[in-house]
């Protein structure tokens, strides 16, 4: 596809060009190193980087014109489409391709936990039903079994566009994407015809951006207000979750199709007879009896939005049981180390309070002896949930490592005396310890573990590197738990 200079100028009041008007753009990119012949390159002016400052290796690459923000832009050896504002792409990217979510069903799923178990499990039933499925989130990005890296829950406007197209291209009939409260704020998913969006819950996270709760629950709120608007499909529905608080205020802003999930209240998908044990949980959910793979009541959560979304897409209960029942775990997320020991080891990517509750709340149920929980806050981001994931796991807990996590340009042992504060609060008697390194600290749950233990190893989850002040390592706590295991137990 090829979009005129000009054509791209028309749509936003305000723009000019500087050059050739006629040039032909085959593609947008925002990387000059991805530049391809006949290019539009983005200059964004970020905080650490400008873009401007790649133009010539952009053009080197290719590049046949630039889209700057600059009003005194000029150059004499590349054309330019000076727009108002950056924010205007959200206007110019999903034009250029074709609006390509027309293509294909939409479901988007949002709420602080359980966004990628839940879109996992959506893909397993859509598969059992015959159907191609991209996925788009926090892991990684999968058009059907192709996967391709991801740096962002939500990528930005420009890659958003060029995956869904792409996704497009290799004819997949549903995506199946994570939708976060930054690239709702961002506008990142402008252009995009949503189907299905589901609200999972809403806790504690991101204050460091959105500063208050409220922001953060009606940034979540815009996704219900843009799968209700017309678009170019039909049937249209919002599930979500009504034994949260702010589920009432995603319904206020919902006027489309409703299903709402739960198992405190009242709803129209209610898990009763809920069973957690160690292997699986059951329940029922209407005239269907599940056992599943998955443990912990937030899998029932996550269970109950798949269902909705399924069922939200016309599939039979049959072909969402199957899937549902076969469906075994996601990376990181309540995650068992498979080794020849006599306690359990588990890595999940627990990083908010509520999230570090519901793990420890579901550890509790199952263990045999003791919690050992390994667990660090990370830098850059909301420094007041640190002290209160260290009470929860200080309550929760029966032994506390304390620990790194993604310390970024912060200080770790500074972020470490943080979560120490809210420990030392509720350690009591118990046995509590802060180590820096997160290496060391999981050695350290390993050599004090004894048989029917559980170590929780809580932050990471999937992720393999660490993000540190000056560089960012290989690091994957799975790995890490197994060299602890080979080096102490001797296997």
């Amino acid at each position: 596809m090829t979009k005129t200079l000009e054509e791209l100028a028309l749509l936003i009041q305000g723009a000019k060009i500087i050059g050739n008007k006629n040039i032909s753009v085959t593609g947008i990119e925002h990387d000059s190193r991805k530049i391809k012949s006949g290019n539009i390159f983005v200059c964004f002016e970020g905080v650490h980087v400008d873009g401007h400052k790649f133009i010539n290796q952009a053009i080197a690459n290719g590049a046949v014109a630039v889209i700057t923000a600059r009003q005194d832009f000029y150059s004499d050896e590349i054309s330019a489409l000076i727009i108002p504002d950056m924010k205007f792409l959200a206007v110019i990217v999903p034009y250029f391709y074709d609006y390509p979510s027309k293509n294909f069903r939409v479901i988007g799923v949002t709420g602080t936990n359980g966004k990628t178990t839940t879109t996992y499990m959506i893909r397993s039933i859509l598969m059992e039903a015959g159907y191609k499925v991209g996925i788009i989130g926090t892991i990684q990005i999968m058009i059907g079994d192709e996967i391709f890296p991801i740096k962002n829950t939500t990528p930005n406007v420009i890659d958003l566009q060029h995956t869904l197209n792409e996704m497009r291209e290799k004819n997949v009939d549903y995506v199946v994407m994570e939708v976060s409260s930054h690239a709702l704020s961002e506008n990142r998913i402008a252009g995009i015809e949503f189907d299905t969006a589901i609200f999972t819950n809403l806790t504690q996270d991101h204050l460091d951006y959105h500063k208050t709760m409220e922001n953060y629950r009606d940034a979540k709120a815009k996704l219900f207000e843009i799968v209700s608007r017309a678009g170019t499909k039909l049937n249209k529905t919002a599930v979500i979750n009504i034994d949260d608080a702010a589920g009432e205020i995603m319904l206020e802003h919902t006027t489309c199709n409703k299903i709402t999930y739960g198992i405190e209240k009242n709803s129209d998908l209610r898990a009763v007879n809920v069973n957690v044990t160690a292997d699986g949980t059951n329940f029922n959910v209407g005239d269907m009896n599940l056992n599943l793979h998955v443990t912990g009541i937030f899998n029932v959560y996550n269970v109950l939005a798949a269902i909705g979304a399924t069922l939200a897409e016309k599939i039979s209960l049959d072909v969402i049981k199957s899937a549902l029942e076969n469906f075994k775990s996601v990376a990181g997320r309540f995650e068992k180390i498979f080794a020849n020991i006599p306690f359990t080891i588990i890595v999940d990517y627990a990083h908010t309070p509520d999230g570090v509750k519901n793990v420890l709340e579901t550890a509790r149920q199952i263990v045999k002896n003791r919690i050992i929980t390994v667990f660090g806050c990370g830098g850059d981001r909301d420094n007041t949930k640190r002290p209160i994931m260290g009470r929860l796991a200080a309550e929760l807990s029966d032994i506390v490592i304390a620990t790194s996590d993604n310390p970024r340009t912060e200080d770790p042992e500074k972020i470490l005396r943080e979560v120490v504060a809210g420990v030392e609060e509720k350690i009591g008697n118990k046995t509590f310890e802060a180590i820096v390194d997160r290496r060391t600290a999981i050695f350290r749950a390993v050599e004090i573990a004894r048989a029917g233990d559980i170590i929780l190893i809580l932050g990471k989850g999937h992720e393999n590197y660490q993000i540190l002040k000056d560089k960012t390592i290989h690091f994957d706590d799975r790995e890490v738990a197994q060299a602890a295991i080979a080096e102490i137990m001797g296997g």
